[in-house]
């Protein structure tokens, strides 16, 4: 049969993806300051080898106040250099494009892990105390969350300067790609909505002001990022709440990061006023698909889709429809780490074995060969 489109490659800049499969940021909150554990490398590992075109590392720290929370992975010490670097080695090992995804969090740092509430930490918690928090304006999330500190012209020079030495640690540790965290409430989605953002000077008021610290950091990453390395961006596609950023506005904010040198856009959606993660309401699959449509055909530009994609058919239409040039898996993924080789195997592709090792593609191919399903249990 014809190659399904899931399974085509897909080339960014000097990256070649063997397949459209992506997994997706996913925190771990495993970290102890910043430095990666065992259970990182164990947790990547059984991803690097499952037969993905690429991976991303989850929200990563270029400053220590712009963790979400204590567990959180950093790239702002020299220190995290050797952790990272160990798990970019067993995705080049096994033929996988690591990404890192580069994230401040803003008036949304300082949060308990999601199991233990997702809330902002208390002063009392002296285990593992809480921390000044910054944002646009002297917002908070909401009526429980302590008011951020209004950042001034010196914080925002620092933290540009933060994802700029966060860049270069990136490709010093040999990660092909960077994402750069624009999404859920997060520092810079907090200053592009309307919502969080109530400055006067330059980074507030208008479209073009509101965007601006955006692009300041994308320009000071690409001044160390080596050009032939893509740069994805991950934007909340709708603030879903009154007043906030609409998909029209994020389709042109996607227009300005192509502008600006981003390859790819990453389509979520939410968390200006609560935690996506968390979130009580049903979703369908594929909830975010249209959001990902809309950019890439609007704004002209390479999109990844995310948000409850389950089956091969459905990731296969998305990319055959052109309604995204990847799909990110996050939660699927870790259900079923071997999705990619059953997606193969679904399409009766004769390269199936080929995205495992061989110690893995043997059994399960043989499983697949001899197994009757058909059969009563004896």
């Amino acid at each position: 049969m014809k190659e399904p489109a899931l399974f085509s490659p897909f080339q960014i800049k000097s990256k070649t993806l063997r397949n459209r499969v992506v997994l997706s940021p996913m925190c771990q909150y495993k970290a102890q300051n910043g430095i990666v554990s065992d259970w990182h490398f164990q947790h990547y590992s059984r991803f690097a080898f499952s037969g993905l075109g690429a991976a991303f590392i989850e929200a990563t720290g270029v400053s220590q106040d712009g963790r979400i929370g204590h567990g959180c992975t950093g790239i702002w010490d020299d220190l995290h250099v050797r952790g990272l670097s160990k798990i970019v080695e067993v995705f080049k090992q096994y033929n996988c494009v690591s990404g890192i995804q580069l994230a401040h969090a803003g008036r949304k740092a300082s949060f308990l892990r999601p199991w233990d509430g997702a809330s902002p930490i208390t002063k009392d918690d002296k285990k593992e105390p809480s921390w000044q928090t910054i944002g646009p304006s002297a917002i908070p999330i909401n009526n429980h969350s302590p008011v951020p500190k209004a950042m001034t012209t010196e914080d925002i020079e620092r933290v540009k300067s933060d994802f700029r030495t966060g860049a270069q640690r990136a490709n010093l540790i040999g990660f092909d790609m960077i994402e750069i965290h624009g999404a859920h409430g997060y520092l810079l989605h907090s200053f592009f909505s309307p919502i969080s953002n109530k400055r006067t000077d330059k980074y507030g008021g208008t479209f073009e002001n509101r965007i601006r610290l955006a692009l300041e950091i994308i320009a000071e990453i690409k001044s160390v990022w080596p050009e032939n390395k893509p740069i994805f961006y991950r934007l909340s596609s709708i603030d879903g709440a009154a007043d906030g950023a609409t998909l029209e506005d994020n389709v042109d904010l996607a227009l300005a990061l192509k502008i600006a040198g981003v390859d790819v856009i990453d389509c979520s959606s939410g968390g200006i006023v609560s935690s996506p993660v968390l979130v009580k309401s049903k979703i369908i699959p594929g909830f975010q698909v249209p959001y990902s449509e809309k950019i890439k055909n609007e704004a002209n530009i390479s999109s990844m889709a995310v948000g409850a994609i389950i089956s091969a058919n459905q990731a296969n239409d998305i990319i055959l429809k052109k309604r995204a040039d990847l799909v990110a898996l996050g939660r699927e993924l870790l259900a079923d780490p071997q999705w990619v080789y059953k997606a193969a195997t679904h399409f009766n592709l004769e390269n199936a074995k080929s995205f495992l090792p061989d110690s893995y593609s043997f059994y399960l191919s043989r499983r697949d060969e001899f197994l009757d399903r058909s059969a009563k249990p004896a």
